[in-house]
């Protein structure tokens, strides 16, 4: 799995002109499922996303993770990360797990997700979603747990 996190003062996900979801202060995580993932990488991501230490301490270094700041994590499905981009002018997407798997464990994800983190909300599998959001910082880093990187 591969996600782009961003430390966000506020984020939201709306689709059909409704906000489905919305977060303050936090992290949003957009997330690609690629081909040879399991549950395994959807745990080990989550863990990581959870205890990153990405937000500010009292010495303004950042020292602090989400769970220590108690804030927002919005999940958003995004399979155009897990694209092959290295070659020509049009990106590749064999990397990525076909749909139904995607699905598969976006959904495991999710379940994990709000069984061990109360302030967890997500953006909806295969929609057309507008997302918007105040990076803080900005702050963005890129997270992989796939076992080919």
């Amino acid at each position: 799995m591969i996600t782009i996190i961003q430390r966000v003062t506020v984020a939201k996900v709306t689709v059909n002109h409704q906000d489905i979801a919305e977060i303050g202060v936090g992290i949003l995580a957009l997330l690609a499922v690629e081909k040879d993932d399991t549950g395994k990488e959807a745990e080990r991501l989550l863990e990581r996303i959870l205890n990153y230490r990405i937000f500010a301490d009292e010495q303004e270094r950042m020292n602090l993770s989400l769970r220590d700041i108690k804030g927002g994590l919005l999940i958003v499905p995004q399979f155009t990360l897990a694209a092959d981009t290295q070659k020509g002018n049009r990106p590749s997407f064999v990397a990525g797990a076909p749909p139904e798997k995607a699905q598969q464990l976006f959904n495991y994800l999710q379940q994990v997700a709000l069984t061990i983190y109360p302030a967890v909300q997500f953006g909806q599998f295969a929609a057309d979603m507008q997302v918007s959001l105040i990076n803080d910082g900005p702050v963005t880093f890129t997270l992989r747990t796939s076992k080919s990187h």
